[in-house]
Formats: C-alpha cells, structure tokens, sequence
C-alpha cells in the first residue's frame, strides 16, 4: 500500500508547497500583467486609427484619392481639408501628412509638430 496502514509506520509529512505557490502566483501575474498591457496597446491604436479614419473622411474631399498615394490634412476657415499640395507650398495650417492603403484605411505618415493630437478628436 502507498500509504501507512497501522500506528507503527512512518509519519507522513506533508510536502511544503509554499514555495511553488507564490512562484506560480508571481508567474502567472507578470504573464497576465503584460498580456494586459499588450492588450491595452492595441486597443488604444485600433482607437488612434480609428480617430485619424473618422477624421479623413469627414473631412473636405474634392477629389477621389489614389491607393498609395501621399495626402496633407489641414485646417482652412474652420474646417477640415484634404490636399494634394505639400506643407511647404501652402499658407493653411497643416495637421497631418496620410496616406491611402489598399484597404481603404489612411495611415499617418507625419503629424504637425505644432498640433495636439488629444484636441482634434475631442468631442
């Protein structure tokens, strides 16, 4: 038998856990700790890209962009403005540099460095 049957065999001890226990509880924290800061990085990407997406489209479109091609976003008498002319040949004020991916969805290139991201998507 693996296990004592009578009052004359040896006394059984149990086996210290304790040890094993806060090693895996430290484990499995920093592992879900960081599977939660990754998670939380995504989110608030999908959110940005969501935010810049929303942005580009509701703003002045007077022509059909191409798929790959490199577009300026700027602010003109108070409203939103996509273009084809660089920064550098326009007196508007510039907020960012985008370009068109096969999905449709804009990517940002280049942010003006005078403007503050959080107050453009503000409601």
């Amino acid at each position: 038998m693996p296990y004592p049957v009578s009052t004359l065999s040896p006394k059984i001890v149990p086996t210290d856990l304790s040890s094993f226990k806060s090693r895996g509880i430290s484990e499995v924290e920093r592992g879900l700790q960081q599977k939660l800061t990754e998670i939380r990085e995504t989110y608030l990407a999908a959110i940005d890209h969501f935010n810049w997406n929303k942005l580009i489209y509701e703003a002045d479109i007077n022509f059909e962009p191409i798929i790959g091609q490199t577009y300026h976003l700027y602010e003109a008498r108070g409203r939103k403005l996509l273009s084809m002319i660089a920064p550098d040949q326009w007196h508007h004020k510039h907020l960012a540099t985008v370009r068109l991916n096969v999905d449709r969805q804009w990517k940002l290139e280049n942010l003006s460095e005078e403007i503050d991201q959080k107050s453009l998507f503000e409601v």
